[in-house]
């Protein structure tokens, strides 16, 4: 490994308004470094990369970039000077095509005398996405039509073309499913092979202690710690990012995995219009959690989406039971207490442009409403309620989701249904994007639905996840139900894998 420092900052700060994100960071990054960035949610771990990155600029503070002051002004400087970043969220068009998402911002490479030489970029990006193993996207493919784990890796080609010597990773495995996952792992060893470096942003304890050889720890903005090699273990990281020793369970610790007769969905023969999900059907029962595991492409996120109205059905029906209705639209889905968390969550679950407080009330107005006249007084008693209960890091409910970390947003999806006071709810990758103290405060409060009575779907990349949550496990292979497991001590990954290969 070289001594080499590739990039570093001193004293960096931000500020967005009132609220210090940063507070006088000091950070490098050696050659041939696997640098694992952990915090809890709001801890400003996506908002340094983001300064090295070129998304935004420090308040103060200055950055060297191989020995020399270094100041991106937007992403595409920062990717020429070796500078990549593949972000926690969505980060494609998706009105335009796969190789248009990899090249934008650099078009000239391909343009003579203003003319853009197309089928010269598209033969680019095709060679990218196979050296990357992703040869299966084509680079004429509008990016609209892909499913979220592609879109993914579309960025992840447009991350690597320009062969960076700084990859940042920001959260992007848990965005992906088992294909997307080895696509980064294998990245992550070419750039540790040739010697450049990786700063890897996940809440996956174990997986950091895996593939990466420091730890730098952040807690409310300001960096309290660091691990290296044998150091690197998931009991020293733990007390180091919430500043105690955690304690306790994540998952649930019964195994009776019992809940009521009483069948509150039916969900029978539907077919997806993309053809992930065949002639499917399953019952959802009253205080039941119903896990679905499986593969990329296997098709549980769209029985989700599907179930909840959200993508039409070209076969089948969905039924509410109590109530003898077929779900035909979300509408439908809203007035019988549903309530649905997407694993695309900023651009399903949120909308990032408007305040936590409009987030949490959407669905929620009739609740409040009082002879058609709804108080500034009672929405913000219901939003600051949601706050409190969901422990939402921000200034107040009047501050813009766009402005919090990944983890918070997701609380903020959350709090929209709990808020409307939903009776069934559908998770799609629920804790995806939260940090340690929060998730098992999640899988609390998933556990306390179960035992009030509400009904859950629970659909997740996550096999611990999947086994410690669930009383039933559906596991999908190819657009159907290849297992269908029940809660049991005895259930082990390795038996869930074998019904999703």
């Amino acid at each position: 490994m070289g001594n080499e420092v590739l990039i570093s900052c001193r004293g960096i700060c931000k500020n967005f308004g009132a609220t210090r994100a940063l507070i006088n960071v000091d950070f490098e990054l050696r050659r041939g470094e696997v640098c694992g960035l952990i915090g809890e949610n709001g801890s400003g771990k996506s908002t340094l990369t983001s300064i090295f990155a070129g998304v935004q600029p420090a308040t103060s503070g200055e950055m060297f970039r191989a020995g020399e002051h270094y100041k991106p002004h937007n992403m595409v400087e920062a990717q020429k000077a070796g500078v990549a970043m593949i972000v926690q969220e969505a980060g494609t068009l998706p009105g335009i095509d796969v190789a248009s998402n990899i090249f934008i911002g650099n078009y000239e490479m391909f343009g003579r005398m203003g003319v853009l030489n197309k089928k010269k970029m598209y033969a680019e990006a095709t060679r990218i996405l196979e050296e990357i193993g992703a040869a299966d996207i084509k680079a004429t493919t509008k990016v609209a039509v892909l499913n979220f784990e592609d879109r993914k890796i579309v960025e992840i080609a447009r991350a690597m073309y320009l062969n960076p010597e700084i990859l940042v990773i920001d959260e992007s495995t848990t965005a992906l499913a088992q294909k997307g996952r080895q696509l980064i792992y294998k990245l992550i060893d070419k750039m540790r092979a040739e010697n450049k470096g990786v700063i890897f942003i996940s809440h996956d304890l174990e997986e950091l202690e895996r593939v990466c050889n420091r730890i730098t720890c952040l807690r409310d903005g300001v960096v309290v710690g660091h691990l290296a090699d044998e150091e690197i273990k998931v009991a020293n990281m733990r007390p180091l990012m919430v500043g105690r020793d955690l304690q306790g369970h994540y998952y649930r610790e019964d195994y009776d995995g019992t809940s009521s007769d009483e069948v509150v969905l039916d969900v029978k023969h539907i077919t997806s219009e993309n053809g992930y999900v065949r002639n499917f059907s399953i019952k959802l029962h009253r205080g039941e959690i119903l896990g679905f595991g499986g593969l990329s492409e296997c098709g549980m996120h769209e029985v989700g989406r599907m179930i909840f109205g959200l993508d039409k059905t070209i076969t089948g029906e969905v039924e509410y039971v109590p109530q003898h209705k077929k779900i035909d639209s979300i509408k439908d889905a809203i007035s019988l207490n549903i309530g649905y968390i997407s694993k695309d969550r900023d651009n399903e679950s949120i909308i990032l442009n408007a305040s936590i407080q409009d987030n949490t009330l959407m669905a929620s107005y009739p609740k409040i409403s009082r002879l058609g006249i709804i108080t500034p007084k009672a929405e913000k008693e219901l939003s600051d309620k949601q706050i409190e209960r969901m422990r939402t890091k921000c200034v107040s409910g009047k501050q813009y989701v766009s402005q919090l970390s990944g983890g918070n947003k997701q609380k903020v999806a959350f709090s929209k249904w709990l808020a409307a006071g939903s009776d069934i709810y559908i998770m799609d990758c629920p804790t995806r994007g939260i940090d340690i103290g929060v998730k098992a405060a999640m899988y609390d409060m998933i556990y306390e639905f179960k035992k009030e009575g509400k009904a859950i779907i629970m659909i997740s990349e996550e096999l611990p996840e999947l086994i410690g949550m669930s009383d039933r496990m559906i596991i999908m292979k190819d657009g159907a139900i290849s297992a269908e497991v029940m809660r049991s001590p005895d259930v082990t990954d390795t038996k869930l894998i074998e019904y999703m290969v």
